[in-house]
């Protein structure tokens, strides 16, 4: 039987892929992350299905609830937030399950930052403003980061930066990008993207530590930093440009 690593998307249940909704309702058991995962997404499992909250299970134990169910011969529905590419920690899980000869699938889910981006109604690329985008994070309570992917040393190259867990520190997330963005460049922080609850706040490096504060946000949010959350005068992207010869492959 297979284990099915499955992208639950940012928040909403109507956000997982028809994919991932079709084998989360063929698995007869499903292990989801009870603080991250809509319990909507539950009502999908097949009747009788065993439901497994891993929110605070180590992975020892959310890998013999894994090899435990290929053994009595069950697909299993591994449901992780968003999509499993990003800070999912499914490294760690597959890695056991080549140990035991256990086989998988992932399917990709839709990504917190792009339901954010979504929800600011903004493209994270704009032709001669901003081309690259940075997903990362800060070391606080979580494993340090490798050298060179500090905030600092990725803030140098101006592009527009993607903070995962990062909203209780934003203090320090504005302290250190402030040399190289400046004080004026356009941020935003999105709480809960896809969600009722959803939060979205908009502002600058000056003024986006207080609106955060006073929103509330500690978690379940990313934080955007760069010049193309501003962006209005831009030139049109070559793609649809009139002046592109489109007789030529």
């Amino acid at each position: 039987m297979t284990v099915y690593f499955i992208g639950a998307g940012p928040g909403a249940a109507d956000l997982i892929t028809v994919r991932g909704a079709r084998t989360l309702a063929a698995c007869g058991v499903c292990l989801y992350a009870g603080s991250l995962v809509p319990r909507e997404l539950l009502a999908e499992c097949p009747p009788g299905a065993r439901l497994v909250d891993t929110a605070r299970l180590d992975i020892e134990q959310i890998t013999a609830e894994l090899t435990a169910a290929h053994a009595a011969g069950h697909d299993v529905a591994r449901l992780h937030s968003g999509d499993p590419s990003v800070f999912s920690a499914v490294n760690e899980q597959m890695r056991r399950l080549d140990e035991a000869r256990v086989p998988y699938e992932v399917i990709p889910g839709v990504p917190a930052f792009a339901a954010a981006a979504a929800a600011l109604k903004r493209e994270l690329t704009v032709p001669t403003v901003g081309q690259t985008v940075i997903l990362t994070r800060i070391a606080q309570r979580a494993t340090a980061m490798p050298e060179g992917e500090d905030l600092a040393t990725l803030g140098r190259s101006g592009a527009l930066i993607v903070l995962h867990l990062a909203a209780q520190y934003v203090d320090r997330v504005v302290e250190e990008l402030v040399p190289h963005y400046g004080s004026d460049c356009p941020a935003a922080v999105v709480a809960y993207a896809s969600r009722p609850d959803e939060i979205v706040l908009r502002g600058t490096l000056d003024d986006i530590a207080a609106q955060v504060k006073a929103a509330g946000v500690l978690r379940t949010a990313v934080i955007m930093v760069g010049r193309t959350l501003g962006a209005e005068q831009f030139r049109d992207s070559h793609l649809y440009s009139p002046a592109r010869d489109r007789h030529t492959c």
